[in-house]
């Protein structure tokens, strides 16, 4: 919220002063990096305008702060609240129909700020990840990084409530640190083709930081994250990103922040993801949103949807032409 009332402070002072953000003036992050010619470019898509799909209608969700489409039930995506909730995961469709509530039983939600799924190439098995990487003071040494295995949801979850949820166990803790200072993060992305997980910072000035955990991981025990590069978008502020999701077929990423929606394209001759960094993003319109901190793809990638913290919370869907 803290950031949310600066941006605001700092939209109104620009809009006195006539103030613009432009892109070449930065001198960190992408800029130094655009060596790639026309020729090799990554073909973007188009998309629609936005429309609102439906509000989730499950009353328990107060503050929508990460977004996924479920791997393993079509059609189902996944949320969470923000900090201030237990370590409850809630289900639902495209009509905003409440279809679950799960607890993680060994977890705590700190503050929970995004999830990510992606299924295993190897094993075939559907995972979540839950991001506990909020540090608005700056307080925390270390975050935490919840996986789990994908719920089967059937009709009877419907009756579930965050009184009586249905249980999660199991769940596996990655404990991680920043290598040069603590960071406050609200977009925890995966890598679909090899399980890499990614963090970003929350940065009111200044691109963000890409902090990457290279897979193979360790369970229960600290790891530090590289540091991989670094990434604005053509916003007033550059790096303050709230959510992001990588498509299923690893070549675009899109964050938001409050403003708008973002996508980066992996370059068609890259040899590996983290080249992504390098590239510029296209802006896309996600409508509105009241406080927008989730957004992730649909998993054919034909679309990208965003909801937002406070209630009612709307889904809404920007579809590719």
């Amino acid at each position: 919220m803290k950031y949310l009332l600066s941006v605001i402070i700092l939209s109104s002072i620009c809009a006195f002063s006539s103030c613009t953000f432009n892109a070449a003036q930065s001198t960190t992050g992408n800029q130094k990096n655009q060596s790639n010619s026309d020729q090799t470019r990554p073909q973007s898509f188009v998309y629609e305008k936005p429309r609102r799909l439906a509000t989730i209608k499950d009353e328990a969700v107060s503050e929508s702060s990460g977004i996924v489409a479920s791997r393993r039930n079509p059609g189902v995506f996944w949320t969470h609240n923000d900090s201030g909730d237990g370590a409850f995961l809630y289900a639902f469709d495209k009509a905003g129909k409440k279809l679950g509530v799960w607890k993680i039983e060994s977890a705590k939600n700190v503050d929970w700020e995004d999830i990510a799924a992606y299924t295993d190439k190897q094993t075939g098995e559907n995972h979540l990840l839950i991001g506990d990487i909020g540090n608005n003071n700056l307080t925390r040494n270390e975050v935490v990084i919840y996986k789990i295995s994908e719920p089967k949801i059937v009709a009877a979850d419907a009756d579930s409530t965050k009184k009586k949820p249905r249980l999660i166990k199991n769940a596996r803790k990655i404990i991680v640190q920043y290598p040069n200072a603590r960071r406050d993060a609200e977009t925890l992305i995966v890598n679909p083709t090899n399980g890499d997980l990614y963090v970003l910072s929350k940065n009111l000035i200044g691109p963000a930081d890409v902090y990457k955990l290279a897979a193979p991981y360790w369970f229960d025990k600290k790891q530090t994250l590289e540091q991989v590069g670094q990434i604005f978008v053509p916003s007033l502020t550059a790096g303050m990103l709230t959510g992001g999701d990588i498509s299923a077929d690893g070549t675009r990423l899109v964050v938001c922040d409050y403003f708008a929606g973002y996508e980066f394209v992996l370059p068609n001759k890259a040899k590996n993801f983290d080249e992504i960094w390098k590239t510029e993003s296209n802006k896309i319109e996600l409508g509105e949103r009241a406080q927008g901190e989730a957004i992730c793809y649909a998993v054919d990638g034909k679309a990208i949807y965003a909801t937002s913290e406070k209630k009612p919370s709307p889904l809404n869907e920007v579809l590719q032409k």
